[in-house]
């Protein structure tokens, strides 16, 4: 007749291991709540980025649009503001880093270097004084756009060019150009 032998060993591994593997389940389902929560919420999530329909803007025309809460200029340059903003020698501008976020950060700050190739018209720019965050007068063709024809900020008179580029005044960089690209013919989505 064959003996049965219970092993007292193998029943207690295998009921610390099941208790194990409960309470680390049971703290798993425990802590998710609190570890989801620290997740961005729904309307947070929206404003990462945002689609602007620009068919409406016209030549030499600009609009301003809001994105993470701050003022993004969106222009549609003229050939002669483009011209002029071409010409500018890096050695001109107090700030020579292009500032703009899909490019490294020691890109110089031609022209060429703030906007997308092929749609050099279109200048995108977060619309927030780099000296104390001012929003800078010259998206309406009333405003005063300082002494290079670009913005400028009257809280304490900075002057940036056709590029968004700082040239007078205290500011100590160039307006931001923050993530964009084309995603149709007339449409840009930024972030």
């Amino acid at each position: 007749m064959a003996s049965h032998e219970h092993d007292p060993t193998n029943r207690r591994d295998f009921l610390t291991m099941a208790g194990l593997g409960f309470a680390a389940v049971g703290g798993a389902a425990t802590l998710w709540p609190f570890v989801h929560q620290m997740n961005p919420d729904a309307s947070t999530q929206a404003l990462a980025s945002v689609e602007i329909d620009v068919k409406g803007v016209k030549e030499g025309q600009a609009i301003t649009v809001m994105w993470r809460g701050k003022p993004v200029f969106i222009r549609n340059r003229t050939k002669a503001e483009i011209e002029q903003a071409a010409k500018v020698q890096i050695a001109e501008l107090r700030d020579d880093r292009a500032r703009n976020d899909k490019l490294p950060d020691a890109t110089t700050a031609t022209d060429a270097n703030r906007v997308v190739k092929g749609r050099e018209n279109w200048l995108v720019l977060v619309g927030v004084c780099t000296h104390l965050g001012c929003v800078p007068k010259g998206q309406s063709l009333s405003d005063a756009k300082g002494d290079f024809g670009g913005w400028f900020c009257p809280c304490h008179g900075s002057h940036y060019d056709m590029s968004g580029r700082i040239r007078k005044g205290p500011a100590p960089r160039n307006l931001e150009v923050p993530p964009y690209e084309f995603v149709g013919d007339s449409k840009i989505k930024i972030g």
